[in-house]
């Protein structure tokens, strides 16, 4: 017979109770800890502003014309991590670039926060922990995409004994679902930031868009819900995010670091161009998802 772990059979002993100074120590150490934390919060903040002539930036792929891939390494298996190499490894492949932008959180190596499947391959398993930060304000959510089809479910709905689809990323959070927002925006909220994210439309688009501007998740996702008729969207990233999108005027390449990308590429050479977002006009249907933040 074998016996029983030592520390299973030691005697117990009644812990001694800590001194009421240690304890309020303890207290007061965590009230400021989280003051801190929300100082620093308030710090990173930027004021509730948009460019008054053009808000936003949005790309609208239609999938008979443009295809969706997602990029996180290289031919030697090593992260691109910058635009420029990016680009120039779907150049390598013949590809027609439409658009490129930075995916969704990532690690501090570099490594995707959540699921990510790159050319029907799961490279990184889905992630449904909890934690900090904008990836588990759930729901988060999951964009996936084939050939010809685009959606995008929340995370705990995802089929992971399903065949893996042709791309797919996780990201966080929802900002909508089923053409509900995210139950923990707030109209009046002053967190604003530079945000990104994707949306699928009720005709089967995706959309592409960062904000000009700092915006909060609540106006950023009435962009989505309003003016482009998305069902789902799906945050990407906030300060770091770029849209590189030359035919419409974006064609700068930052040197930051990022771990995946999410480029638009043609389908044929006469289909360079992105479509337009239905009904879009400069100044006056961007305006209706533009609320006051003040």
């Amino acid at each position: 017979m074998r016996p029983w772990p030592a520390h299973l059979c030691a005697p117990r002993v009644q812990p001694r109770r800590p001194p009421r100074a240690t304890i309020c120590l303890a207290l007061c150490a965590l009230v400021l800890l989280s003051a801190c934390s929300s100082f620093r919060q308030a710090l990173s903040n930027k004021e509730c502003r948009l460019e008054p002539g053009k808000p936003y930036e949005v790309v609208t792929i239609d999938l008979r014309r443009h295809a969706i891939k997602l990029l996180w390494k290289d031919e030697e298996g090593a992260p691109l991590l910058t635009f420029s190499r990016a680009l120039d490894l779907l150049e390598s492949r013949g590809d027609s670039v439409v658009a490129l932008t930075n995916g969704g959180i990532f690690t501090r190596d570099y490594t995707p926060l959540g699921l990510y499947v790159e050319d029907g391959q799961m490279l990184v398993p889905r992630n449904l922990h909890d934690g900090y930060g904008n990836f588990y304000l759930k729901p988060n959510g999951i964009f996936l995409t084939d050939s010809m089809h685009a959606r995008i479910v929340e995370s705990s709905a995802f089929d992971a004994a399903s065949p893996a689809p042709s791309h797919a990323l996780q990201s966080g959070p929802l900002l909508l679902v089923g053409d509900a927002i995210h139950p923990a925006f707030r109209p009046m909220s002053t967190s604003c930031r530079l945000r990104s994210g994707i949306g699928v439309d009720k005709e089967g688009r995706i959309h592409l868009a960062i904000s000009n501007g700092a915006v909060n998740f609540y106006d950023f996702a009435m962009l989505f819900k309003q003016v482009l008729g998305c069902d789902d969207a799906l945050y990407l990233d906030g300060t770091l995010s770029v849209l590189y999108a030359p035919s419409q005027g974006r064609a700068h390449l930052p040197s930051t670091r990022y771990a995946t990308f999410v480029a638009v590429v043609a389908r044929q050479a006469d289909a360079a161009d992105p479509v337009a977002p239905p009904g879009f006009e400069p100044g006056t249907s961007w305006s209706r998802a533009r609320r006051s933040a003040n």
